[in-house]
């Protein structure tokens, strides 16, 4: 029990400084991708990505991890995962996102953590639970894409690093952006914890490393998987209503870690303010933490435990699910950002009326 507790809270802390000292936010670089065709973060996922493959299936190879793809359903990860990319744009970040951002003191995230985790607990053991089953059931045979193809997944991986290589080779390329920089207030160690601004890409990596980890201490706690944020999350609904010790596992220290970790970090960067939002901006908070919640227990996942997860164990949910979440965050970008930005160009006057 106490190593699954230090464990879980190291992994988590480690996460959630990562995090938020690198701003890695997946929800504005897919939202990114969209409006102003920026792939900087969406190319540090596949950083990430690649990483976690390497590392965790040199451990399955070596027989010191036990992973199985096992089914799934086809309908509820591209149904679910739509939905739960919906959901960021209202709720303003993804699940790690969200959680980090409380750490900050944005009023607005924890309005949508907590309906994030209420919808989530819901949609496990509550009012949404036959929906849930409904759409689950309808399982495909094989998760693996490389069964479905016939080949070994080391081959998978060789390729997608081919890939990865090229596009960071690609990106390494084009002009480098000058960001005046203020004056280091801390030195030494400070300064690159807490003030420096940290790469993208170096951020990446470090997330690309933790995942691996998490796999390890995870495993050895008897929890059979990497990182995840909503089922934890909704563990802790679960617990706190039923006093049911069946919910506490690793998973939940991670999550707790990652708002130690968060905090320790905004507040040594001098980036923790209470913020409270508007009332436009509570109900986006509040409708988007539903959302979140609903689409990532039916999908299997979010941003984390399908987005960078099963997609580093080459399972089709992980890609279909990235897939459709990417589709989501478009189509609320488009409502949210630019469908409004459309009617207000065209309801102002031109030249030719102002004359």
């Amino acid at each position: 029990m106490i190593q699954m507790v230090g464990t879980g809270l190291l992994c988590g802390a480690l996460l959630g400084f990562v995090l938020q000292r690198g701003r890695f936010c997946l929800t504005g670089g897919f939202r990114d991708l969209y409006l102003t065709k920026n792939t900087r973060m969406f190319n540090a996922l596949l950083l990430a990505i690649a990483i976690q493959a390497v590392g965790v299936y040199a451990l399955i190879h070596f027989d010191l991890l036990v992973y199985e793809a096992g089914t799934y359903s086809f309908v509820a990860v591209a149904l679910g995962s739509f939905i739960f990319g919906i959901g960021i744009i209202l709720a303003g970040g993804c699940a790690t996102g969200t959680w980090y951002r409380v750490a900050e003191g944005l009023v607005g995230s924890w309005i949508a953590l907590i309906f994030y985790m209420l919808t989530s607990a819901m949609m496990k053991t509550g009012a949404f639970k036959p929906i849930h089953d409904a759409l689950q059931s309808m399982q495909v045979r094989d998760n693996s894409i490389a069964r479905t193809f016939g080949v070994n997944v080391w081959v998978l991986i060789i390729f997608f690093i081919g890939v990865v290589a090229l596009i960071l080779v690609k990106e390494a390329r084009k002009p480098k952006i000058f960001i005046p920089q203020l004056k280091p207030k801390k030195t030494g160690i400070a300064h690159i914890l807490f003030e420096k601004r940290w790469s993208t890409y170096v951020t990446a990596s470090l997330i690309g490393v933790i995942a691996i980890l998490a796999w390890v201490f995870s495993e050895a706690s008897g929890r059979m998987s990497g990182l995840g944020i909503t089922t934890p999350s909704a563990n802790i609904v679960q617990y706190a209503v039923t006093g049911d010790v069946q919910y506490i596992n690793w998973g939940v220290f991670l999550v707790l870690g990652l708002l130690i970790g968060s905090y320790i970090a905004a507040k040594g960067s001098g980036e923790f303010r209470l913020r409270v939002p508007d009332p436009k901006t509570i109900v986006s908070s509040l409708c988007g933490g539903v959302l979140m919640g609903f689409g990532a227990s039916l999908a299997g996942g979010c941003t984390i435990g399908n987005g960078l997860v099963q997609t580093a164990m080459f399972s089709w949910q992980g890609w279909i699910s990235l897939g459709f979440i990417i589709l989501g965050v478009w189509t609320a970008t488009y409502f949210v950002f630019v469908r409004p930005t459309i009617k207000k160009t065209a309801q102002q006057p031109t030249v030719a009326q102002t004359n």
